[in-house]
């Protein structure tokens, strides 16, 4: 006898009730995404503000922080909502962003390993992330302060603190220590 689980759909993840977490779908199922802690939090908001400062500098486009969910699959729907995300000023409808969620993969994506993540989570996400056509991933992992950068699941650049993190055609003209991303 076999088991079935419903299948949720992004408009049934949309309609969830507020409770304090952050959800993804993917293939359908939802994951329930625990609250980040300090560290993960100070990374995060450390790039967004070298990023966010060059995009708004430059008029590149849009950025967006953790709480925003992108649907890049259907049928069944997977939504999933990175740390930092970006999408090109080209990209953006004349008529703006959406209010839900933008069914579009965004051109970079920042993914900050968590304490809790296994390698094979991330790698699962990266290679959604890429599957559905974002341009790069960056992995930023505060335990080795370090930064992976994914072109494709082959083409992967590791950086270390002495490195410099560069936005290449996806964010030109963007770079920065890897060193002034980690608290």
């Amino acid at each position: 006898m076999s088991t079935s689980t419903k299948l949720m759909t992004a408009e049934e993840l949309r309609k969830l009730p507020k409770d304090g977490f952050r959800y993804e779908l993917v293939e359908g199922e939802l994951k329930q995404m625990s609250p980040s802690g300090t560290e993960h939090g100070a990374v995060i908001f450390n790039l967004s503000i070298l990023l966010g400062q060059h995009l708004k500098a430059n008029n590149l486009g849009q950025g967006f922080g953790a709480e925003t969910g992108f649907k890049i699959d259907s049928n069944p729907d997977t939504v999933r909502a990175p740390d930092i995300a970006f999408v090109r000023r080209e990209r953006i409808p004349p008529t703006g962003i959406p209010k839900n969620f933008w069914e579009i993969a965004p051109d970079l994506v920042v993914e900050v390993v968590s304490p809790g993540d296994t390698f094979e989570e991330v790698e699962e996400k990266v290679a959604q992330w890429l599957a559905a056509g974002t341009s790069a991933v960056w992995v930023v992992n505060p335990k080795r302060r370090s930064v992976s950068v994914y072109r494709s699941m082959t083409d992967v650049e590791r950086l270390s603190e002495a490195d410099e993190l560069e936005g290449r055609e996806v964010v030109p003209g963007f770079r920065c220590k890897v060193s002034e991303i980690f608290v």
